[in-house]
């Protein structure tokens, strides 16, 4: 055997590397081994069905504005401005009988209790509709349904326009229940159109959508 030298690339160990001849120690980098994979799903900012938030859209806010919370809490008052007109209707029904008496000399005795029970009994039942509207509209409102602010416009309205047509009559507390009633009306629709509000009554419909 005579001491003659392999080529190069056939001697041992040689052929376990395909690289070798090319000069490179290890296979070359696949294009998508530097990518890292996706961590997520991907942003999506279109609508969803069923009225879910879209991915990427800003969260609904969680409660109404300060506005909105003062107008709901004024319209409580308001409830209990109307019980408590309902309770001094009952406390003046004797002062009502004398003035239907007063009134009309020619009514009998039963005509007058007549026209006094009913006098209240109307009076009675438009302060408990009066209540019922103000903890209805305040829930509403509070809850930030744009048909309510409407409703709450329009109600709003009406009680001013009806409570000045009745400072005309009656006097003492009445008088200051009217004042105070009309006052809180023209506030609290002061508070629904405040730019806060707007915006919380703008993004609970377009949760709702």
């Amino acid at each position: 055997m005579s001491g003659t030298n392999p080529p190069p690339g056939t001697g041992p160990g040689e052929d376990e590397n395909p690289y070798a001849q090319s000069g490179q120690n290890r296979p070359p980098e696949q294009p998508w081994a530097s990518t890292p994979p996706p961590s997520g799903p991907p942003a999506w900012s279109g609508p969803v069905d069923g009225g879910a938030p879209a991915w990427g859209d800003p969260a609904p806010p969680s409660e109404p504005p300060q506005t909105l919370r003062r107008a709901a809490v004024l319209m409580y008052v308001g409830a209990g401005l109307s019980v408590l007109g309902v309770l001094l209707t009952f406390l003046a029904r004797d002062a009502i009988r004398d003035a239907i008496a007063d009134s009309d000399s020619s009514l009998s005795a039963d005509d007058v209790d007549a026209a006094a029970n009913l006098t209240v009994g109307v009076g009675v039942v438009v302060g408990l509709i009066g209540a019922a509207l103000w903890l209805w509209m305040a829930a509403m409102n509070k809850a930030g349904k744009s048909w309510a602010r409407v409703v709450a416009t329009v109600l709003g309205g009406l009680n001013i326009l009806f409570t000045l047509f009745s400072l005309s009559g009656g006097g003492g507390l009445n008088v200051i229940i009217n004042v105070l009633t009309i006052a809180l009306a023209g506030y609290i629709l002061y508070l629904l159109y405040r730019p806060e509000s707007s915006a919380y009554y703008a993004a609970m419909s377009g949760r709702r959508r």
